[in-house]
């Protein structure tokens, strides 16, 4: 069975290669886009032309996909190596879609990828929205979606609340400091009670004497009730927490991937951190 689709694959790989130009003579209009997972789903169809698009991720309309209303319509494909090959693309975007090996088996077949980077903060976020639009061939496009979010940065006015904030996901985890929610938890002028550099699960131990003044609250919108009842979100501590503190609900498209989208959940944090500033 494995030696059979060793064989399929390379002989799908043969008949691509010979069936059509190399990704470098492809012109921009005709340039055929498959996404790989859906956080490069969310690149492609901001930035690429629809009519470009062969196919999407199967993710690509699920609650935590931001773009998922534009995604409506297209075709999805997993990322197994044989269904992208079948549809001949020119072009593939990825984040982590595919496996560590995709880039050099794709660009073996005169598939072009394009890898988007990992983001740890947002000046990183918005050099990978211009690394991927000069690459999918629309460089003015990336370059006015990052004026857009300098904009929107520049026009928050978060007060210094002194209040802390605990960012918990339906999981457990929680973001410290050092991370990108992290940053945007400081941005909105919270102070970060998860003083732990990087990504920890819920401390319930200390939230069983201490608690933050706010918490936000990631990912409770995907939750499920059955594979998540044995979560830290879900001990007793938790639970108490989520019941007396205030909680800001960020929906999981803000947060899942490194995008522009990251801004919404930053303007909802400033805009609650005024409100609590203004009540102390």
């Amino acid at each position: 069975m494995i030696i059979r689709l060793t064989c399929i694959v390379a002989i799908v790989m043969f008949s691509v290669a010979c069936s059509r130009q190399t990704f470098q003579d492809a012109s921009d209009a005709d340039l055929k886009i498959v996404s790989l997972d859906f956080c490069a789903d969310q690149f492609v169809l901001k930035l690429a032309d629809r009519e470009n698009i062969l196919a999407l991720s199967p993710d690509a309309e699920a609650v935590f996909s931001y773009m998922r209303n534009d995604a409506r319509g297209v075709a999805t494909v997993r990322s197994r190596a044989e269904d992208i090959l079948l549809l001949a693309p020119d072009m593939v975007v990825r984040t982590y879609g595919g496996g560590p090996n995709v880039t050099a088996f794709f660009e073996r077949a005169g598939i072009k990828v394009v890898q988007i980077a990992y983001a740890g903060d947002l000046d990183t976020v918005k050099q990978s929205i211009l690394d991927a639009s000069e690459k999918l061939g629309v460089s003015e496009r990336g370059t006015a979606l990052v004026a857009q979010m300098d904009t929107r940065l520049a026009a928050l006015a978060p007060s210094n609340t002194d209040s802390t904030i605990l960012y918990m996901t339906s999981k457990g985890a929680v973001a410290g400091r050092g991370t990108l929610v992290g940053e945007l938890l400081e941005r909105a002028g919270y102070e970060n009670f998860q003083t732990a550099p990087g990504w920890s699960s819920l401390p319930l131990e200390r939230l069983a004497y201490e608690s933050p003044d706010v918490i936000a609250a990631g990912f409770f919108d995907t939750s499920d009730m059955v594979s998540d009842m044995w979560t830290p979100s879900r001990h007793p501590v938790a639970r108490r927490q989520l019941a007396d503190r205030p909680v800001i609900e960020l929906p999981s498209a803000w947060t899942a991937c490194s995008g522009w989208f990251l801004l919404d959940a930053l303007e909802a944090l400033a805009a609650t951190s005024n409100t609590n500033a203004s009540v102390q």
